[in-house]
C-alpha cells in the first residue's frame, strides 16, 4: 500500500452516528414503496443514494426543498464520535490532506460542519450539489481539483456500498468498524485496511509513510 497524501470523509457514519428515519422518510416520499426498517443510518444512506442514482433524474424544486430539510433533520440528529477532532487536528499536523467528500447536499454537509466539526480542519467539501451527483462523483471531484492520486488517498466507509464506490474510483478503502459483526461481513469485501477509532488513522497513516521512505 502507497504512503498517503490525503483522505476523503463521508460524514455519515464516518465521522458521526446519523439516525435512519430522515432517510428513509426522503426514499419513501420520492420513490415510494415499503419503507425500510434498517436502524442504521449508514445502510438507510447508502440505499437512498442507490434509489437516486438508479432514478438518474434531477430533483424539483419542492422535491430538492424537501430533502435538503429532511438532510438537515438528519445532521441535527447525528453525533458525532469523540475521537473526530482529535484525530483530525493531528492527521493536519503530519500534513495530511483532508477532504470532505460526500453526498449529502450542500446545506447539510455545510451543518455538519458548523454543528461537529471545525471547517478548518478540512482544505475543502465537495457535496452532491457542486460535484454534480451523488457517490461516485463527489470523491471524484475531491481527487481532481485537489490532485490528489488515488493510490495515495484513503476514503472511510462503513458499508459495503461505500467499499464499492472506493473500489470504483481507485482509492484506499478503510473500513470503519463500528460494528464487531458488520466488519467481519464488510471484511469479506477486501478493504485494504479497517480501524474501529479515528485515533488509529494517524498511526496507519504514518506507518505507511516509514515502510514507504
Amino acid at each position: 500500500m502507497h504512503a498517503i497524501e490525503g483522505i476523503l470523509f463521508e460524514p455519515v457514519g464516518c465521522l458521526a452516528e446519523f439516525p435512519a428515519e430522515p432517510f428513509h422518510e426522503i426514499a419513501t416520499r420520492l420513490f415510494g414503496g415499503r419503507r425500510k426498517t434498517s436502524k442504521s443510518g449508514s445502510r438507510a444512506y447508502w440505499h437512498l443514494l442507490n434509489l437516486i442514482e438508479a432514478a438518474d433524474r434531477k430533483l424539483d424544486p419542492s422535491e430538492r426543498e424537501m430533502v435538503e430539510s429532511l438532510e438537515v433533520q438528519a445532521v441535527d440528529g447525528a453525533s458525532a464520535y469523540d475521537d473526530v477532532v482529535p484525530a483530525l487536528s493531528e492527521l493536519k499536523a503530519i500534513g495530511t490532506r483532508l477532504l470532505v467528500a460526500s453526498s449529502l447536499s450542500n446545506a447539510a454537509v455545510t451543518r455538519f460542519l458548523e454543528r461537529s466539526v471545525p471547517r478548518e480542519h478540512f482544505s475543502a467539501m465537495w457535496s452532491r450539489d457542486n460535484a454534480g451527483g451523488v457517490k461516485a462523483l463527489p470523491l471524484r471531484s475531491a481527487l481532481h481539483c485537489a490532485s490528489l492520486n488515488p493510490e495515495r488517498t484513503m476514503f472511510l466507509t462503513d458499508t459495503a456500498e461505500g467499499l464499492k464506490v472506493a473500489k470504483s474510483v481507485g482509492v484506499q478503502s478503510i473500513l470503519m468498524m463500528n460494528d464487531p459483526d458488520e466488519a467481519k461481513r464488510l471484511a469479506m469485501h477486501d478493504p485494504a485496511g479497517g480501524i474501529v477509532s479515528l485515533y488509529e488513522l494517524p498511526d496507519f497513516v504514518r506507518l505507511l509513510a516509514a515502510r514507504n521512505a
